[in-house]
C-alpha cells in the first residue's frame, strides 16, 4: 500500500486547489481523477462556453453596425455555419481541445502524484484505484480523506426522451455542429447562455421552464431581463410549462407540452440542473450516508468525521467554479493546521448572457424568510452617462443600457446583504458589491466611496445614498 498524508478524490477546481497547495507545502498528497485534470469547467463548460459567448456577442455587435450604415443583409445558413465554425475553433483552442496534458503535467510538477483511475474507499484510512485500463487496482492508504468528484447533468423525467437526439451541456460545448432547432429544456444560467449562443448562430431556440420566469431563484428583475434579452435574439421563451413527452418525428422530434401545445426541433439541450456525483465512492465504508447530500461543517468536514473533507459541486453548496476554488482553499488551510471557516454569505451568481447578469447574497426573498428586515435601492444604469455614451445599439439594443441595479441592506444593522443588475459589464463592476456584503462595510462608508467618471458602477451611488440616508433617518 502506498502511503500519503492526503488522497484527494477528483481533480476539478477544487481537488486541483487542495492537491496543489498541501504539494506546495511539502505534504505527500494523492489526486485520484478517471477523466480530466481540471474537471469540466475548462474543456466542456466555463471556459468554451464564454468562448462561444464572446464570438456570438462580437458578431451581433457587428450585424447592429451593418444595420446602423446602412449595409446589412439578412445572414444565410452558410453564413452562420462558417462563423459558428471560426467560433468552434476559438472554442476549442481555449480548450485546450480537451486535453489535460498541460494541467496534468502543472501538478505533477509541483509534487503532486496523480493517480489516474476510479476511486472507492474501502474502508477507514484505505482507497483502492482501479485503472481504466483493468490493471489490477493500487491500494491508497491515506491519513485525511477530501471528496471533490464535482457533479454530473441531471437527466429530466420526461417520457420518450432517450428516443430522440439530446445534449447536455458538456456535449453541446464539444460539439462542432449547429442544429437547425433547438429545445432548451431549462431557464436556469446554462440555458439561458446557451439559448442566445445558438440563437445568435441563427438556430431557432426554443426554451422551456415550468417556473414562471426565468433564472426564478434571483430577484424578479433579473428573469424579466433574461427573457427580454433572449426575446430580442428571437428565442422563444415558453414559462409555466413541462415537457411532458417526446417522439421522434419525420422531420425531427417532437415535444409535447402539458398545456396541450407541441414545440418541433431537431435536438433537444437538456440544462434542468446538476447533482453531485457520490455514488460508488463507498463512502458507506465510513459510515457516511450519501444519498442525500454530504453534510459539512464550516470547515468544509464531514460531519461526524474527523478526517474526511468535502470541496466544489459535490457539496451541492453554490455550484460553481469559483465556489469550488474557494472551498478548496478553505480544506487546504485546514489540513496545513491553519483553522479556517468557510463563509458564503457572498458567493457571486452569474449569467454571461450579453449583457450579462449578476447576483450575490440574500435576494428578497430569502431575506425576508430569514426575517431580515430589508431596505431596497435601485438604479436604472440609463441614467448613468456611461450608459448615454455607449448608447442602447453598442450594448444590445435597448436591453444593454436599459439594465437595472438593485441593493439589498439590512436596516437594522446598516449594511449591504444582497445585491443584483442586470447591464453592460455587470459581471465586473459589481464586484464592488460583493466585497461589500462579504466585509459588511456599513452603508454610510459605502456612501463615501467615490466612482471614476464615466463608469457604470456609478450606478451604485444613488441606492447607496438612498439606503444611507433612510438609516439616518431611522436612527433620528
Amino acid at each position: 500500500m502506498l502511503a500519503y498524508d492526503v488522497v484527494v478524490l477528483g481533480a476539478g477546481s477544487a481537488g486541483e486547489t487542495v492537491a496543489g497547495q498541501l504539494a506546495d507545502a511539502s505534504r505527500r498528497v494523492a489526486l485520484v481523477e478517471a477523466l480530466r485534470v481540471g474537471g469540466e469547467c475548462p474543456y466542456v463548460a466555463c471556459m468554451p462556453s464564454k468562448v462561444l459567448l464572446r464570438a456570438a456577442a462580437v458578431r451581433a455587435g457587428l450585424a447592429r453596425a451593418a444595420w446602423l450604415g446602412g449595409t446589412a443583409t439578412e445572414p444565410n445558413a452558410g453564413d452562420h455555419a462558417a462563423a459558428y465554425a471560426t467560433a468552434v475553433a476559438r472554442r476549442d483552442a481555449v480548450a485546450e481541445h480537451r486535453d489535460d496534458t498541460a494541467a496534468a503535467e502543472s501538478l505533477t510538477a509541483r509534487g503532486v502524484d496523480l493517480r489516474r483511475g476510479f476511486g472507492r474507499v474501502a474502508g477507514p484510512g484505505i482507497v483502492p484505484v482501479r485503472s481504466p485500463n483493468g490493471a489490477a487496482p493500487t491500494e491508497l492508504g491515506y491519513r485525511d480523506l477530501v471528496i471533490a468528484t464535482g457533479s454530473q447533468a441531471m437527466t429530466p423525467p420526461v417520457e420518450g426522451l432517450a428516443d430522440v437526439p439530446t445534449w447536455t451541456s458538456d456535449e453541446a460545448l464539444s460539439a462542432a455542429e449547429l442544429p437547425g432547432r433547438l429545445i432548451v429544456l431549462g431557464g436556469g444560467p446554462v440555458g439561458c447562455e446557451l439559448a442566445q449562443v445558438f440563437a445568435r448562430y441563427g438556430v431557432a431556440v426554443t426554451v422551456l421552464d415550468p417556473a414562471s420566469r426565468l433564472h426564478e431563484r434571483e430577484p424578479a428583475f433579473v428573469g424579466e431581463a433574461l427573457h427580454r434579452i433572449l426575446t430580442a435574439d428571437r428565442v422563444d421563451v415558453h414559462l409555466g410549462v413541462h415537457a411532458a413527452r417526446c417522439a421522434p418525428s419525420a422531420d425531427g422530434l417532437v415535444v409535447a407540452l402539458d398545456d396541450g401545445r407541441t414545440v418541433t426541433a431537431d435536438r433537444v439541450l437538456l440544462a434542468t440542473g446538476r447533482a453531485p456525483n457520490l455514488a460508488g465512492l463507498g463512502l458507506e465504508t465510513l459510515g457516511i450516508a450519501a444519498d442525500g447530500g454530504l453534510d459539512l461543517d464550516d470547515h468544509c468536514r464531514v460531519r461526524g468525521q474527523e478526517h474526511v473533507w468535502a470541496a466544489g459541486d459535490v457539496t451541492g453548496i453554490a455550484p460553481y467554479t469559483h465556489t469550488a476554488s474557494y472551498q478548496g482553499r478553505v480544506v487546504a488551510a485546514n489540513l496545513l493546521g491553519r483553522p479556517r471557516r468557510a463563509d458564503y454569505r457572498a458567493i457571486p451568481r452569474a449569467v454571461y448572457t450579453d449583457p450579462p447578469a449578476y447576483a450575490v447574497g440574500l435576494t428578497p426573498g430569502q431575506a425576508a424568510a430569514a426575517g431580515v428586515d430589508l431596505a431596497t435601492a435601485a438604479m436604472d444604469l440609463n441614467q448613468t452617462a456611461r450608459a448615454l455614451i455607449a448608447g442602447p445599439d453598442a450594448l444590445g439594443s435597448e436591453t444593454g443600457a436599459g439594465g437595472r441595479v438593485e441593493l439589498y441592506a439590512d436596516r437594522r444593522r446598516g449594511v449591504l446583504v444582497g445585491a443584483a443588475a442586470v447591464g453592460a459589464g455587470a459581471d465586473e463592476w459589481m464586484a464592488e458589491a460583493t466585497l461589500a456584503i462579504r466585509a459588511e462595510v456599513p452603508v454610510e462608508i459605502l456612501d463615501d466611496v467615490i466612482h471614476a467618471f464615466p463608469t457604470f458602477g456609478e450606478a451604485l451611488e444613488p441606492p447607496v445614498h438612498e439606503l444611507a440616508g433612510s438609516r439616518q433617518e431611522d436612527s433620528e
